[in-house]
């Protein structure tokens, strides 16, 4: 069976691209082959890492990668998903034999302000926005595929 090829972006590759990269590893099995990729690599987010470990995660050995790089690569992939904003998404490269490309807009956890409670929180909340629109998607997947 051909894994279906998934390429999670946002803007730095260091949260919500990590995260959504992570859960479809952990829930999309044997179906799904998932990286994650940035416009501007920067540094995994300290928050996400943290958020990812509560909820059973390990991501902090996670290299933030160059979406770039990939398309330079020749990498294919059946989606690309982009994780931050519309305006962000457009940027993109557009891959060869993409199957389709979906923008999910969630908020960006290097973003927040407050304390350090009150980030983690919010980045908790897109975790678990990130996590529920994964499993959406394999469910969606696995369900088109029959």
């Amino acid at each position: 069976m051909t894994k279906i090829k998934v390429l999670f972006l946002c803007i730095h590759n260091s949260a919500r691209s990590q995260m959504a990269e992570a859960y479809l590893k952990k829930y999309g099995g044997d179906q799904f082959e998932a990286e994650s990729a940035g416009l501007e690599p920067g540094i995994l987010n300290p928050l996400a890492v943290e958020v990812m470990k509560e909820a059973g995660i390990d991501i902090s050995t996670n290299k933030t990668k160059d979406v770039f790089q990939l398309y330079e690569q020749k990498k294919s992939f059946h989606y690309v998903i982009t994780v931050c904003d519309k305006e962000s998404s457009d940027r993109c490269p557009v891959f060869p034999m993409l199957s389709e490309k979906i923008n999910w807009s969630f908020e960006d956890p290097s973003a927040f302000s407050g304390t350090h409670e009150d980030k983690l929180l919010a980045t908790r909340l897109v975790r678990d926005q990130i996590k529920t629109a994964v499993l959406k998607f394999i469910h969606d997947i696995s369900i088109a595929s029959e």
